[in-house]
């Protein structure tokens, strides 16, 4: 019985130590997740494609529950690496924007395009 109230006491305890969310911390906002995905398109729309097969695409975002919000399509001529660390850095502030806010969402998978083409010089996802 002595170790359940020292354990007791030891969660008390510890639980009293806990950091509280400081207010002035910096949070993510909805503009800056706009301006990062901006600056994405931006970069995706400076390349053009000659055929559907010069077309890819790439998850894009952080749903709460885990998984890509959508998928971009992109002309195989950009530098994958440089897409894939911009991605990426949008995927961490929505991760972030995601746990600041206590996001929720539906949850369901979302799949890459099955059909994507080049319409006039741009990568497009078609119906």
């Amino acid at each position: 019985m002595k170790n359940v109230f020292q354990f007791g006491l030891l969660l008390v305890l510890f639980s009293s130590f806990q950091c509280e969310k400081n207010e002035t911390e910096v949070q993510v906002t909805p503009n800056q997740l706009e301006q990062k995905k901006q600056q994405i398109l931006d970069y995706i729309n400076s390349f053009s494609c000659e055929n559907a097969t010069g077309c890819e695409s790439i998850a894009f975002g952080a749903k709460p529950c885990g998984g890509p919000r959508s998928f971009l399509v992109y002309p195989n001529s950009v530098n994958q690496n440089t897409l894939a660390q911009l991605v990426a850095e949008y995927y961490q502030l929505d991760h972030q924007h995601n746990i600041e806010t206590g996001a929720i969402s539906d949850c369901m998978v979302v799949s890459p395009p099955n059909n994507i083409g080049c319409v006039n010089g741009k990568c497009e996802i078609l119906d």
